[in-house]
């Protein structure tokens, strides 16, 4: 949903009431952790890697816990204390330009291992885009190396985002740095 101002609290509010009770708009639920996406979408893989030891490794969780990647891609979420925890529904403000973009997204997917910890999401009808996206942290048990993955599919969901062929790609792509190098700065 693209606005011209943010929406007032009552308004998110009554925003992401309908959204948790809106379906997924696509099929391949948790597809972003199998080892091959899903054919029909635009796929992204995008990997960082963060420092090395137990001590990166708890920043790098607390990164997710807290939405580091968001917050530092310039995006505010609704409500900003989210749970890491399947079924969690978040809206996502985005400015572009002088439009606000507010979409939700829920968690469909969480992982937390001695090795990876994080979560994927997908999209509810606001969005404008269908598909997922995970943001997972790694952590090789034989050197301590701690990485952070960003892995995506999607495709247009409306009309508008049908018609602006290149711009909605490049929008991901801006947004997919953003995600890498708040994780990277959060963890500094």
């Amino acid at each position: 949903m693209f606005r011209l101002r943010r929406p007032d609290d009552e308004q998110l509010a009554h925003f992401l009431a309908r959204e948790r009770n809106a379906p997924l708009t696509y099929t391949e639920v948790g597809a972003t952790f199998a080892s091959e996406l899903p054919e029909g979408y635009h796929h992204v893989r995008e990997r960082v890697v963060l420092g090395v030891g137990d001590e990166m490794w708890a920043r790098a969780c607390d990164g997710i816990r807290a939405w580091a990647a968001h917050r530092g891609a310039g995006m505010t979420l609704v409500p900003s204390d989210a749970p890491i925890t399947q079924g969690t529904t978040v809206a996502v403000l985005t400015s572009l330009g002088p439009l606000r973009l507010v979409t939700a997204c829920r968690i469909v997917q969480v992982v937390d291992d001695a090795d990876r910890f994080g979560f994927a999401y997908g999209t509810l009808p606001s969005h404008p885009e269908e598909g997922e996206e995970r943001f997972v942290v790694t952590r090789d048990l034989q050197d301590g190396m701690v990485a952070f993955e960003v892995v995506a599919f999607s495709r247009p969901h409306d009309l508008l985002t049908k018609l602006g062929g290149p711009v909605p790609r490049a929008i991901q792509t801006r947004a997919t740095a953003r995600y890498l190098e708040g994780m990277r700065a959060f963890v500094a």
